[in-house]
């Protein structure tokens, strides 16, 4: 009777373990919904026009200040939270947040973008999708959502376009679902994290 019940303690506190709403990143709140702010101002960036109007006006820092700003401070914050629990994740936090300041220095330096652009934009793809898997099976709750969701920002940002390029679905409307999937996915992936955080 006794083993059994050290056995169901054992089960609640490996329960109440995967069970995250909240981390305390020790980050002040402003500066998360600066990063908020940041990812809503990369989903509008991430409308073609916009983009391309970008790139025409020699903005494409701004672009990349834009994409990469929101991202370092939720993952940095996402990294401390983390710490204290029993997955932290650390080393892929930092790869993905060192991948993420790389993304922006091929966007500050063309020669970095043609060079070492799309390695960076692979290994990128290479650590979000295994990362998020990885939380979302390791936790439940809000982080789980997180994890999910960043499993899903990767494939719908990225490797769903690729794909579709390489196999040729190019029309207006293929165009135009992508367009806005991508744009609603980066949305929600950064409400999500913020929830965590706030």
């Amino acid at each position: 009777m006794e083993q059994e019940q050290k056995h169901i303690e054992k089960a609640i506190s490996i329960e109440n373990q995967s069970l995250v709403n909240h981390v305390d990143s020790g980050l002040p709140r402003w500066l998360i919904e600066a990063a908020f702010v940041c990812y809503l101002l990369q989903a509008a960036v991430n409308y073609a026009p916009m983009m391309h109007w970008m790139d025409d006006a020699h903005l494409s820092w701004v672009r990349g200040f834009v994409q990469t700003f929101g991202a370092l401070v939720m993952y940095f914050g996402l990294l401390r939270g983390m710490k204290p629990l029993y997955r932290p994740f650390t080393a892929w936090w930092w790869v993905v947040i060192a991948l993420n300041f790389a993304g922006f220095l091929t966007e500050l330096i063309p020669a970095l973008m043609y060079s070492v652009g799309l390695p960076v934009a692979v290994s990128l793809m290479l650590v979000y999708l295994p990362l998020g898997c990885a939380i979302a099976f390791s936790y439940r709750g809000r982080l789980h959502q997180v994890g999910v969701w960043m499993a899903l920002y990767i494939l719908i940002s990225s490797i769903v376009p690729v794909v579709s390029f390489l196999i040729g679905l190019e029309s207006v409307w293929v165009n135009w679902v992508m367009e806005v999937s991508t744009i609603a996915v980066i949305v929600v992936y950064a409400w999500m994290q913020r929830r965590v955080l706030v």
